[in-house]
């Protein structure tokens, strides 16, 4: 996956440390992954904006909580394997990208990008993010 940073979090970064303030951003507690359908270029100019109209609603899908371990040569990765619930219906289309969130439910982008191999989910089947295979980098 390639990744972004989206616009509310480059200026919190920028505002935090070239104007050394904190503007109202704090680190969240927890973070969350999410998971996006449709045409991956307009899901991508979305995320980048914050606009959440193309976020996975059907099939008992939830956003989950993911976690990284430390950063190493500008790179971090999730250091557990994030799974989504088991889909009770099919999702409402391909999912093309994913996002980390500072919510479960609506909330800021953090980071977005779009997945290497889209995935159609159907009723039974369980998304699955393995360990260290989320990587955002600065590089």
């Amino acid at each position: 996956m390639s990744n972004a940073a989206s616009n509310y979090l480059e200026n919190a970064v920028l505002d935090w440390w070239l104007n050394g303030n904190s503007g109202g951003y704090s680190v969240p507690g927890t973070l969350y992954l999410g998971l996006f359908h449709g045409t991956a270029a307009s899901v991508l100019a979305n995320l980048e904006a914050g606009t959440l109209t193309d976020e996975v609603t059907l099939g008992n899908y939830s956003r989950q909580t993911v976690s990284f371990g430390s950063p190493s040569g500008g790179s971090i990765s999730n250091d557990a394997a994030v799974t989504f619930p088991t889909a009770t219906a099919n999702y409402d289309g391909t999912v093309t990208c994913i996002a980390i969130l500072d919510a479960s439910t609506s909330g800021n982008v953090l980071w977005y990008g779009e997945l290497t191999v889209s995935k159609t989910v159907t009723t039974g089947d369980q998304f699955q993010v393995a360990t260290g295979n989320l990587q955002v980098s600065l590089t």
